[in-house]
């Protein structure tokens, strides 16, 4: 049995977040001091959060006895005792979110601030950091967020602001992605810095004034004693309830306003035609024959072979770089009838989330928070290799090192859609041959089958690291 803290849990000082893995798969147990067990026992005694766990709006939890042998290393290392969560199949950052996630998530932790509040508790944090996701829904993770209220202010408005509500009125008023903010600000966009962005008319847009202007105002007049002076002010439920309702009200009528972009139509656009069942049938066999735990599929767009996947696998992240199809995937999700393991990202796969936060562990990077074992590349290394400049060789090398099985689709230089992507380059990227491709698989992996499609245009191969 191993055991590891979680690199982003330290900030509470009540607990700590630690990853064991033994026989039985990995555990996710949360060390506690002896008020934090305290506050937590009490908690998932009430029937209100037992029934946020039913309904999955909060994370599995169940309590620990002192001598259990998950619980044992925890009180070793000094904690009082412990509760263990159920495991998501793939941490994800709010900045690899499209607008509606966010959006969601903003909306998920107001229901459960109503709901606390309604039976005298609180949360006393409101990032969007606590929110995690089974498929397309999301599940609120930090248990000991949760505190009984003593009528003073919340607390967690402020942060709510910076890192939920001002981000998506950036994105909704003035078009400003917020993945690149969050990602460079794990705190969020204080008042004052998001004031900064809105300038003439759209200072008078929809939640700005009240939201961003009037706190920016206060900072800026007086930070230190607003701060301390709220947090020691009783607020009347009322008030609080007041406050959350049209917090509520004015997220749920949000859009991010983006105009749909080419890809969400390049399935249309640029369909295999008879070649199209082959390819789906290659993928969903495959994927069948494997079983995966966990699977990867990149440059998914809208998530055709994504869903597929979905049918033999326990997770599947579907990740892209384009915000609007991934935008258009998870509102498809959130359907009737639809797959409840897809996580659709939004990720730049030239640039993958890094590491960050204190010593580069809060947030681990997006390779090294879980590797799959099935992985979908799809109609992507050409982009990669043309757009991003990635010699083919360094791109296999990448795939190489994730240890998975993995279908690659390589389009030939003579397809239209490469053709296209060279109308404005001079560069020749001699590299990119069929011949060199094949050489270079060659030295890493093992093709244990192949395909070819669009008369020998394209070809997929299925490949296992030697």
């Amino acid at each position: 049995m191993t055991i590891h803290a979680d690199g982003g849990s330290f900030k509470d000082p009540t607990g700590r977040v630690y990853h064991i893995a033994g026989e039985r798969g990995e555990k996710i147990v949360r060390g506690l001091t002896c008020a934090g067990l305290a506050t937590s026992t009490k908690l998932l005694a009430e029937p209100f959060f037992q029934s946020l766990m039913a309904k999955g709006d909060v994370i599995g939890t169940r309590p620990l006895e002192v001598d259990c042998s998950y619980a044992r290393p925890i009180v070793e290392a000094g904690w009082h005792g412990a509760i263990e969560h159920d495991a998501v199949g793939f941490v994800s950052w709010p900045y690899e979110w499209p607008f509606s996630m966010l959006k969601d998530a903003a909306l998920l932790q107001l229901s459960l601030l109503e709901e606390s509040v309604a039976h005298g508790w609180i949360l006393k944090d409101a990032t969007p950091f606590n929110v995690q996701w089974q498929g397309a829904r999301p599940t609120f993770i930090d248990v000991p967020s949760f505190v009984p209220w003593d009528g003073r202010y919340w607390r967690g408005y402020r942060q709510f602001c910076a890192t939920c509500l001002t981000p998506l009125l950036l994105t909704a008023h003035l078009g400003i992605p917020f993945q690149p903010l969050l990602r460079s600000r794990l705190e969020g966009l204080p008042a004052e810095e998001g004031a900064r962005y809105f300038r003439g008319l759209s200072r008078l847009r929809r939640g700005v004034p009240l939201h961003v202007l009037f706190p920016a105002m206060a900072e800026r007049m007086s930070a230190r004693r607003t701060t301390l002076t709220k947090s020691r002010q009783k607020q009347p439920e009322t008030v609080l309830r007041a406050l959350v309702d049209s917090l509520r009200r004015l997220i749920a009528r949000l859009s991010s306003g983006a105009t749909p972009s080419e890809w969400i139509r390049y399935t249309d656009c640029h369909s295999y035609g008879a070649d199209e069942e082959k390819k789906k049938r290659f993928v969903g066999d495959h994927a069948a024959a494997e079983r995966p735990h966990l699977v990867w599929d990149l440059g998914a767009n809208t998530g055709a072979m994504s869903r597929i996947a979905a049918q033999s696998a326990d997770t599947v992240i579907a990740v892209d770089s384009d915000h609007d199809v991934v935008e258009s995937l998870y509102k498809s999700l959130r359907g009737v009838g639809e797959p409840q393991n897809i996580v659709p990202l939004v990720m730049d796969l030239a640039n993958p989330s890094p590491a960050q936060g204190w010593a580069g562990r809060e947030r681990a990077a997006f390779g090294s928070r879980r590797l799959p074992d099935f992985v979908l590349c799809l109609a992507l290394i050409h982009h990669l290799r043309v757009s991003a400049n990635i010699p083919v060789a360094l791109l296999l090398d990448w795939f190489h090192g994730l240890g998975a099985t993995l279908v690659i689709e390589f389009v030939h230089r003579d397809d239209e859609m490469f053709q296209r992507l060279l109308e404005h380059k001079d560069e020749s990227y001699p590299d990119y041959t069929a011949e060199n491709f094949h050489t270079q698989v060659a030295r890493r992996f093992h093709v244990c089958d192949r395909l070819q499609l669009k008369d020998g245009l394209r070809e997929l191969l299925l490949l296992k690291p030697r």
